[in-house]
């Protein structure tokens, strides 16, 4: 963070302060005292777990300045508020006017799927551009994004944001907090239908970042998705169009996978065409790449630097098509971090781009999807058995569906042995099922909402090899 006084910190969030006004916070924002720096702010944040009070010692004793905090203590100055997530904001959105009148670009990106992937792409672009904030992970809510806008400092050119919504108004608050000056609508999909009712509300509340941008301001937007192609009358800032089509600004032709499923394409955009050879894993990363592209290139990079620094870009983020490859031959890909029917059938595809003997997708439920989600399931196991699946594994009782459709489809009830379909109740009975039926040049994919946890299965699956060639008694 920019170096502040204390008084100018309780300014901004309308608290009370304990102690010298002119003490300065010289280093971070964080909320784990166990990260505690001298010089940094804590924020005493009260969680569902763990109490923040509790630990306003050991960030004082760490060599916090002060703490954002809901009530004063003996050991520490504290700027004392009624709710520390809505001062963390504040503060965010003080720095943020701050930074952006010294020169700060501000990007920001929102979307059913991808956001995260393509933050990462977008973040490793600038960076060749000019010192830029892009953190690794999903902070999109409203205590990752101000913590992310706080890590910006002076010498940042370029701040990468994403944003996430569970509601009408959640994109335009965090807005509120960081106005973008480019904002990035990657698609329209069924993430949180059960929240937002129908495909047209969850396009309004995506459109939010849209609304936000000043007259100056770039939209870059999905052509290739209908919703998101209308939302160009929600802003007079320019436009930028992205996709395969011949209308979009920026495109991609001549898309192709390499044996590992990773896309080469070529780069067409303001009258130039480069080719970009991507180093992240499934088709559905050319959508990713071209909306990067055309951020970077609305922040005034070049076609060229933009193709260039995206054919060296690769995954940051944990969990979001992870590809290892165990000492057996045994190919696991974690995309586990989070899912909804668009990104099953990307990462599916994306499976079925990847060389191996057999082709098995471990597969949880999809969460948040509402009244639908029982033919979403069972959807998918037909997504998967049309994809050349040739085992399916639903784990868990809310994924059962999916081992339906996979049977409805054609695929055989059975234990691992064939082109099947197998339901088992948890992740231990899924570790006991593949740890007998793999065998060296399978191709596993494992993938669920974040809640089912199936990310522990995939580390499961990487640290059991099979025994090699003779061993054994």
């Amino acid at each position: 963070m920019i170096e502040m006084k204390l008084g100018e910190v309780a300014g901004l969030v309308d608290g009370d302060l304990t102690g010298p006004a002119d003490a300065v916070v010289t280093g971070k924002v964080t909320l784990d005292s166990r990260t505690v720096e001298p010089g940094d702010l804590f924020v005493a944040f009260p969680g569902e777990r763990v109490d923040g009070h509790d630990f306003l010692g050991a960030a004082a004793a760490a060599g916090a300045v002060a703490a954002l905090s809901m009530r004063p203590d003996d050991a520490l100055s504290t700027v004392v508020v009624s709710d520390p997530v809505v001062a963390l904001g504040r503060l965010a959105a003080g720095v943020h006017a701050r930074l952006t009148g010294r020169g700060l670009t501000t990007l920001a990106i929102t979307g059913s799927s991808g956001k995260t992937s393509t933050k990462d792409l977008l973040g490793q672009v600038l960076a060749t551009a000019g010192p830029t904030v892009s953190p690794p992970g999903s902070y999109n809510n409203d205590i990752g994004l101000p913590l992310t806008v706080l890590s910006a400092d002076e010498q940042t050119r370029f701040l990468v944001l994403e944003m996430g919504s569970r509601g009408p108004g959640h994109i335009a608050r965090l807005c509120g907090v960081a106005r973008p000056q480019v904002s990035v609508v990657l698609n329209v999909g069924s993430a949180h239908l059960g929240e937002f009712g129908s495909a047209d509300g969850i396009a309004r509340a995506k459109g939010e970042i849209v609304e936000a941008l000043p007259a100056d301001g770039t939209a870059v937007l999905n052509a290739d998705d209908p919703r998101v192609a209308g939302m160009a009358p929600r802003t007079s800032a320019r436009v930028l169009r992205t996709g395969r089509g011949p209308d979009a600004d920026v495109r991609a032709t001549a898309v192709s996978l390499d044996e590992a499923a990773r896309p080469r394409f070529t780069l067409v955009a303001a009258g130039e065409e480069h080719p970009v050879a991507l180093q992240v894993v499934g088709e559905h990363q050319v959508a990713n790449a071209l909306s990067a592209a055309g951020a970077a290139l609305a922040a005034g990079m070049q076609p060229a630097d933009v193709a260039a620094a995206l054919s060296e870009a690769g995954a940051r983020s944990r969990w979001r098509m992870e590809v290892d490859r165990r000492s057996d031959g045994v190919t696991v890909v974690n995309d586990a971090y989070n899912a909804n029917p668009e990104s099953m059938r990307a990462a599916l595809a994306a499976l079925a781009g990847l060389a191996g003997e057999r082709r098995i997708a471990v597969l949880g439920a999809m969460a948040e999807l509402g009244p639908d989600a029982g033919a979403e399931h069972e959807r998918l196991g037909r997504d998967a058995a049309a994809a050349g699946v040739d085992l399916i594994v639903a784990v868990g009782p809310d994924a059962v569906g999916i081992a339906e459709g996979a049977a409805a489809a054609g695929l055989a009830a059975g234990r691992g042995t064939g082109r099947e379909s197998v339901h088992v109740p948890d992740r231990a009975a899924a570790r006991g099922l593949l740890s007998e039926v793999l065998r060296p040049g399978d191709v596993v994919l494992v993938k669920a909402s974040r809640s089912y946890g199936l990310e522990l299965l995939a580390a499961d699956l990487l640290a059991a090899d099979l025994p090699a060639p003779g061993a054994g008694a």
